[in-house]
């Protein structure tokens, strides 16, 4: 077999699953056929028809999140082997096969053996909660509860802190309650959330603040929540356009900005690495995140699910081999 499926976007809204030539491994490189691929929000600017975009993509382009076996190595790769099972770090998985460097995939161990592991995702959670730095006894606000407010929700319970979810589906409050947090809160008026936050503070506002949104509003909201000497986490993706900050209340307030996207190769791997360890020792419930699957020909309605939130609707994942 030298061909596969691969998705191509072809305008806005628009895709094709196209047979391809399967790709070869290179020097240092290892082809992954793949069992599945997250589905990321981030995709939702360039399906929608974001100004930048240039179509057709490229075979397989803009999934991210892929895991499956080993199947081919290249030149110089010794580890991992085929037939092993890996989380990979690589950019065109909306396909049958990916090409990934060969540092650039985690090991999956025999405890998720059958369960689908989107590494990235997961590590990047992991990622922006260390970045928060967030410390026993804490108040933590977490801005947008969907696969990544979902998960550092629970390791900020886990560290001790009081957490506070802020989201607008009732879905979303409970699932946060579920993971540990303290406080649910709708998000549907930001006068009022911001006052209900002053009761549960004493007027004393949140040490931490993660935004996992990527909009306007909550960027809004959430500097309004820090409290003075707090720290802001920008987590949520702003790929849509420029964005307006208070400048004058951040710096009154002498907060701390962080975004927490990184771009470390290594400091990206590690996230994936700490993410198996976590959910294989069943610190985190992953698979309880994954709620809608959905097969490569009907990807298209994997993005639009991931843009209209149908009820329940966590993160999509697209199934493969």
């Amino acid at each position: 077999m030298t061909k596969m499926r691969a998705a191509v976007v072809t305008g806005p809204g628009q895709l094709e699953i196209a047979e391809v030539d399967r790709p070869e491994p290179g020097v240092g490189e290892v082809r992954v056929r793949l069992q599945g691929c997250g589905v990321c929000a981030s995709n939702l600017t360039p399906w929608d028809g974001a100004e930048w975009m240039q179509y057709p993509t490229p075979p397989g382009d803009l999934g991210h999140e892929g895991w499956g076996i080993v199947d081919a190595v290249g030149p110089g790769v010794s580890d991992p082997s085929p037939g092993d099972r890996v989380a990979a770090l690589s950019f065109r998985s909306y396909a049958d096969y990916d090409i990934a460097r060969a540092d650039q995939v985690v090991k999956l161990p025999p405890a998720l053996s059958g369960m689908p592991f989107p590494g990235e995702p997961l590590g990047c959670a992991i990622n922006i909660f260390r970045r928060s730095d967030i410390r026993p006894g804490s108040t933590v606000a977490i801005i947008g509860i969907g696969f990544l407010g979902a998960v550092l929700t629970r390791l900020a319970s886990l560290r001790g802190a009081s957490v506070i979810a802020i989201s607008r589906r009732r879905s979303s409050l409970d699932l946060a309650q579920r993971f540990g947090a303290d406080h649910a809160i709708a998000m549907d008026d930001h006068h009022a959330i911001i006052e209900q936050i002053k009761d549960l503070t004493e007027g004393a506002m949140c040490d931490r603040v993660i935004e996992a949104v990527g909009k306007q509003w909550p960027l809004d909201l959430a500097g309004e929540l820090t409290a003075f000497g707090g720290r802001l986490i920008i987590a949520g993706y702003h790929q849509d356009g420029p964005r307006q900050v208070n400048m004058q209340m951040w710096n009154w307030k002498g907060i701390d900005v962080i975004n927490a996207h990184e771009r470390d190769e290594k400091v990206a791997l590690q996230g994936v690495r700490d993410a198996v360890a976590a959910v294989a020792s069943g610190v985190l419930d992953a698979e309880a995140l994954c709620t809608h699957e959905y097969p490569l020909e009907a990807l298209d309605d994997a993005l639009d699910a991931t843009r209209d939130k149908p009820d329940g609707f966590v993160k999509a994942l697209v199934t493969l081999a």
